[in-house]
């Protein structure tokens, strides 16, 4: 009997070893964002979708993914990442502009006209350029991803840059806040994640952000007029998918293979989503009862005859190739 069990066993203590050496093989990765998880945002399902494909390509991989600052806040996402505390973010670029001046150009009033001449900008030479800027300062795109955003309030309609003066404004990026400062509006700057309280609190009388934070931070409650993208968005953010340069280079080429047709994926299912957003937008404030209105071809143009004279010269004068950024980016039809 004991001879004829020592085989077994033996069996069982080789099967041991080799479940935990393979349990110790699979590679963790962390990802955080700021955005509401389980709810609907599209930056959030983006995120979960590459989570699940890497963990479906079966290469020891995996993406344990952090969202609605559970990890992270928001503003401290791109320094974790680069200094290693963070392996994956989704995250609005602009947000790590005081480290990287030049990523306010992709925040930048009017040089993202609509949808379909974001995905033309995502190749482009002016892309080329940020995405350098991102592997010097540390990080890779993994997936890109732009979203277009509105203007609301809970003292008037913002349509023609005479109707933000005075008013207490989020504005989402020193570009804007360039911008809406000029035309006489205070600025108060934070996350899009605080934008509810600072509304319910007095804090802040409007805001711009992107559609979907509109919705899933429920901004709706507190605000009486939206002004839509419409025909003439004003405002677009990229906000794509980055990793830590130094992650990315430890993963194996089936690993690294993996997780690039995974974000492939994501970025095709977030492209396809992000011009339905706008409308979304619109019919969820709309059955809420706020006032939806639109910026006409004129408003956009004095906005756009401010932003020329203030942001944009700014970014210009201040910020290493701004200039060789601003003409790349309108350079693209």
């Amino acid at each position: 009997m004991k001879s004829s069990l020592t085989p077994i066993v033996a069996g069982l203590a080789l099967a041991a070893i080799a479940a935990s050496s393979t349990a110790s093989a699979q590679t963790v990765l962390r990802a955080s964002h700021q955005f509401p998880g389980g709810q609907g945002d599209v930056r959030d399902e983006m995120v979960q979708m590459m989570a699940d494909k890497v963990a479906e390509a079966d290469v020891g991989l995996e993406i344990q993914v952090y969202p609605g600052q559970s990890l992270f806040k928001a503003d401290e996402q791109w320094g974790a990442m680069v200094r290693g505390r963070l392996d994956i973010t989704a995250l609005p670029l602009d947000y790590a502009s005081g480290r990287h001046p030049e990523f306010s150009a992709t925040l930048m009033p009017g040089l993202v006209r609509n949808h379909e001449h974001a995905q033309r900008l995502n190749d482009s030479e002016f892309m080329g350029m940020i995405k350098e800027v991102i592997r010097e300062g540390g990080a890779r795109v993994l997936a890109d991803a732009w979203l277009s955003g509105a203007f609301a309030s809970s003292l008037n309609c913002i349509t023609s840059p005479d109707t933000v003066e005075g008013q207490n404004f989020r504005a989402a990026g020193p570009a804007f806040e360039q911008m809406l400062e000029a035309a006489g509006a205070s600025i108060a700057s934070m996350p899009s994640s605080e934008i509810y309280t600072a509304m319910q609190t007095g804090v802040l009388d409007a805001a711009n952000t992107s559609s979907m934070s509109f919705v899933s931070y429920r901004l709706y409650e507190q605000v009486d007029c939206l002004t839509a993208p419409g025909e003439h968005a004003l405002w677009f953010m990229y906000e794509p998918i980055l990793i830590s340069e130094q992650v990315w280079q430890d993963l194996d080429e089936a690993q690294q293979e993996a997780l690039m047709s995974a974000s492939q994926e994501a970025e095709a299912f977030f492209a396809a989503e992000a011009a339905n957003l706008d409308q979304q937008m619109v019919e969820v404030f709309e059955e809420n009862g706020v006032e939806v209105v639109n910026m006409s071809k004129e408003d956009y143009d004095a906005w756009l005859e401010i932003a020329k004279q203030s942001s944009y010269k700014n970014f210009a004068d201040s910020v290493e190739n701004g200039q060789a950024l601003i003409d790349a980016a309108l350079a693209v039809e």
